[in-house]
């Protein structure tokens, strides 16, 4: 019993995956055969050459992700949405360095099931911010997802959303991403009014009598007299949100092919 104890304790610090131990002679071919006589001789060489084990320990360091936890009392940006009839509020709190670290999203009208699924999906976004997930990382997966309610909002920035999670994560986006990751996540990025250009001093007037001038007719501009111009009436697309282009006398989607109702 002492051996087959020793056995085991050695196949473990061994780390064997396992062990089988069987009678004398209960087999017909043995592996390994061994006797009484031959254990003898082993552990008297043993005893006479000191042998040293060095047993190493592989200490397996697993780095777990640690929550970052806001403040008591922390600065928000609340804002108002409506899509396509569908109010509600974003809050997003911010950490101490001005990054979002939760968001909270309020429906109109509370205790639907939209409102829920928004609740729910809120927390899940609030949790992944504080365990390190970074924000470009969520506005790349969640923007452009596609499902209702979607249609046009009252932000400039984003004036068709395809959803809520889109509106949302592209709206997150112009707030705390860069003028490039916002183009990435297609918001329209407002364009900075030139600089009013100072008028230039009035010339010296000089009258000489001259004969009465023939009154010249201005030329027409290029399609001054369309009925309608190409592209400054062009409306959004009601499936994706694109520009749409005429065709014809309708319109047409070059994104997704929808057409405004001609064949």
């Amino acid at each position: 019993m002492e051996d087959i104890e020793q056995a085991y304790l050695e196949s473990w610090r061994l780390g064997a995956k396992a062990v089988s131990i069987y009678r004398d002679g209960s087999k017909r071919t043995q592996p390994l055969n061994t006797s009484k006589a031959g254990v003898a001789d082993t552990r008297n060489a043993s005893a006479a050459v000191e042998v040293r084990e060095v047993v190493r320990e592989v200490i397996k360091i697993v780095e777990t992700p640690k929550r970052r936890k806001l403040p008591d009392e922390r600065h928000s940006i609340t804002h108002k949405f409506d899509i396509a009839g569908h109010e509600g509020y974003i809050t997003v709190g911010l950490f101490e360095d001005g990054t979002p670290g939760e968001i909270f999203l309020v429906m109109a009208k509370e205790g639907s099931t939209i409102s829920g699924f928004a609740d729910a999906f809120a927390q899940a976004i609030s949790y992944a911010l504080q365990y390190g997930v970074p924000l470009q990382a969520l506005v790349d997966k969640f923007s452009h997802a596609r499902f209702e309610p979607s249609g046009m909002t009252k932000n400039p920035e984003v004036r068709f959303a395809k959803s809520i999670v889109d509106y949302i994560f592209r709206w997150m986006a112009t707030k705390f991403l860069s003028s490039e990751a916002q183009f990435r996540a297609g918001v329209n990025l407002r364009e900075e009014p030139a600089a009013e250009e100072k008028p230039a001093a009035p010339a010296p007037r000089v009258t000489v009598s001259a004969p009465a001038p023939v009154e010249a007719k201005p030329a027409p501009r290029p399609g001054a007299y369309a009925a309608m111009q190409n592209q400054t009436d062009a409306p959004p697309c009601s499936t994706c949100g694109s520009i749409m282009i005429r065709s014809g006398s309708c319109y047409k989607c070059s994104n997704c092919g929808t057409t405004s109702g001609c064949a």
